[in-house]
């Protein structure tokens, strides 16, 4: 017996399957953990708020003379910060937010002796990290942020 199948049927077949592609792709992104689509901030409107801030300080790290840089060694990431700023009047807070899982996220304490910080390799995963590098010297707060792929 041979199958025929007229033209508009056809159409209905066609358009049917399509439906049912779209349909599976909408179930895998709101129901399959593995597409797990997060904010990067669960409080992005507060953020919001304090930006302008965020702002003036990237404004005032960026008139200092020398920059703060991060260089990768062997025994994970280093940080070096300005060699006009006290060591020890230096304190402040380094963020570093991996936008592909927020899970590993971590925030370490500024407390120096000199202008390195070390940041060892047993807390940096290999991949993308946004580093934020916020602080205060003289009641003055400054703030650094860079992409990093470590």
């Amino acid at each position: 017996m041979k199958l025929k199948i007229s033209w508009p049927i056809g159409i209905v077949l066609a358009l049917s399957a399509f439906i049912i592609f779209i349909l599976s792709f909408v179930f895998k992104a709101t129901f399959v953990p593995g597409y797990d689509h997060h904010l990067v901030s669960d409080d992005y409107y507060k953020d919001e708020m304090n930006y302008q801030q965020e702002i003036d300080k990237l404004n005032k790290a960026a008139t200092l003379k020398e920059d703060v840089t991060l260089t990768k060694v062997a025994e994970g990431l280093l940080i070096k910060f300005p060699a006009e700023f006290d060591p020890e009047k230096i304190a402040g807070t380094i963020s570093f937010q991996r936008p592909s899982n927020d899970k590993i996220d971590f925030q370490l304490p500024i407390k120096l002796t000199t202008a390195d910080f070390l940041i060892l390799n047993d807390n940096l995963v290999q991949g993308i990290w946004n580093v934020k590098i916020e602080w205060t010297v003289n009641s003055n707060t400054y703030l650094f942020k860079e992409k990093l792929m470590y």
